[in-house]
């Protein structure tokens, strides 16, 4: 979700003002998502770089995640909606940690869609957590130091029990990833916009979802070999 504060600085705005309205963005977002039967979403609030970003905005946006959480904490409960979290949420401030563990304990039971908020995130430092879970788990003997399958690494991520994306949507018009799921993301599809995160709406996702969907998605096979394996199943389905 980026662009805010650019958005806000070409409206002769504060920084702050521009995350204000990237929150509602993230209403509208977590809507449409539901909307499409989509069932994770994961949303990039909070990166373990930017703690470099000026004291103040940095409190500014501690601030908001915690007002996002007591008022939207009911619609998440109201629509079904999981919520929960990757990287080092331990280091977030008290008050906001209070707020998450509030509100993934009231939805924990729901499973049709997940909200994943990544706070305090950054794929290195997932990898390097990963890597020293699994180390641990080889010393104790709940691993075969043998098994160097991807699956039993993968394990030890953050995103253990989630699927990997399908789509990875950066708004700002920047085409770089910036440290976000670099493992999970490797057969993604990728889309950039041009939009900063406050102007995301409904119909800037509908066409991604689009453009996505005209995608020829091969996972290292040929494209004859997806045509073949399609017209077997249609087959097999004709014939059951």
């Amino acid at each position: 979700m980026d662009g805010n504060g650019r958005w806000a600085k070409k409206r002769g705005l504060p920084r702050i003002e521009g995350h204000r309205r990237g929150v509602e963005t993230v209403r509208r977002t977590i809507e449409t998502a539901r909307d499409f039967g989509i069932e994770y979403l994961t949303l990039y609030a909070f990166s373990v770089e930017n703690w470099r970003r000026p004291e103040e905005e940095v409190g500014g946006l501690m601030n908001l995640l915690e007002y996002f959480l007591k008022r939207e904490t009911s619609t998440l409960i109201k629509n079904k909606v999981r919520l929960r979290t990757i990287g080092r949420t331990e280091d977030l401030p008290p008050k906001v940690r209070r707020e998450l563990e509030r509100t993934i304990a009231a939805t924990a039971d729901f499973t049709e869609h997940t909200l994943v908020l990544a706070l305090n995130y950054g794929s290195r430092t997932e990898v390097l957590d990963a890597a020293k879970s699994y180390a641990a788990a080889i010393a104790k003997g709940d691993v075969d130091p043998e098994d160097t399958s991807w699956q039993s690494f993968a394990q030890h991520l953050y995103t253990a029990d989630l699927p990997d994306p399908d789509l990875v949507i950066r708004t700002s018009g920047e085409t770089r990833v910036s440290n976000f799921l670099l493992l999970q993301a490797a057969y993604a599809e990728f889309v950039f916009l041009p939009l900063f995160w406050p102007e995301f709406d409904r119909a800037a996702f509908t066409q991604a979802i689009e453009d996505f969907n005209c995608r020829e998605r091969r996972f290292g096979r040929t494209g004859d070999q997806l045509t073949a394996e399609s017209t077997d199943t249609k087959v097999a389905t004709s014939h059951g």
